[in-house]
């Protein structure tokens, strides 16, 4: 019988402050000297949703150094073009292969442009600032189908087994897979999935985001054609 179980490091979120060099989620992310906060079309600043230190993930497609980051833009719906999920104007993923060290917080924020929605967590899913800690975990595949209307401590206990973040390993949704078969075997690796903690980020209603790549490029460290996602109940 075929193994359909595969390898996925499991994300905690942690109660901590990280530096600019650290994996994290919200608050600054790391920009080297000659480079500036990203921006969208209209030239607004995109702001850090994660970054994650590639040391630490310990699966054989992924980089094994440098930072990959994924930036969202102040869009009601967190910088997703859910007509073509893969247009990165008001999100974008980016790698550095080396991290300079003489690069610091203060000199980030000096770049910082305050942007409207900056005011306000309704255009953003980061509620905190925390940690990433990572695992390595063997995921099963499973119809993981809604859990809509939980109602009772059954319910959220099939929440917490199923809905997890993670990097790797098969993705999760509250109502339908995204992606067309086409699809699915084009973006065929889960670069990052995030999913709703308590006060530190809020996929709308208690939904979970997901960012999908092919392997295949995932491999060249061509992070240009990005499949992103998210949904909730």
């Amino acid at each position: 019988m075929e193994n359909l179980n595969k390898q996925s490091m499991e994300i905690t979120l942690t109660d901590t402050k990280p530096s600019i060099f650290e994996s994290k989620v919200g608050g600054f992310g790391y920009i080297p000297h000659d480079k500036d906060f990203p921006t969208n079309s209209k030239g607004n600043q995109l702001r850090l949703l994660a970054q994650i230190d590639c040391s630490e993930i310990q699966l054989e497609e992924f980089p094994k150094k440098g930072l990959l980051q994924f930036w969202l833009g102040g869009t009601d719906w967190y910088g997703c073009d859910f007509d073509n999920p893969t247009n990165q104007d008001d999100f974008r993923v980016i790698y550095y292969p080396e991290v300079d060290k003489t690069v610091t917080e203060e000199e980030i924020k000096s770049k910082f442009v305050h942007n409207e929605t900056d005011d306000d967590n309704f255009y953003t899913p980061v509620l905190a600032e925390c940690g990433m800690r990572f695992e390595p975990s063997e995921d099963s595949y499973v119809d993981k189908g809604a859990i809509i209307g939980i109602e009772d401590e059954e319910g959220w206990e099939e929440w917490e087994e199923n809905f997890y973040s993670k990097v790797g390993g098969y993705p999760t949704f509250t109502q339908y897979e995204p992606r067309n078969e086409e699809q699915q075997e084009k973006y065929d690796f889960l670069l990052l999935q995030l999913d709703t903690k308590w006060k530190k980020i809020m996929w709308g209603d208690m939904g979970i985001g997901n960012f999908f790549i092919s392997s295949k490029k995932l491999r060249k460290l061509d992070f240009s054609d990005v499949f992103y996602n998210w949904d909730c109940g």
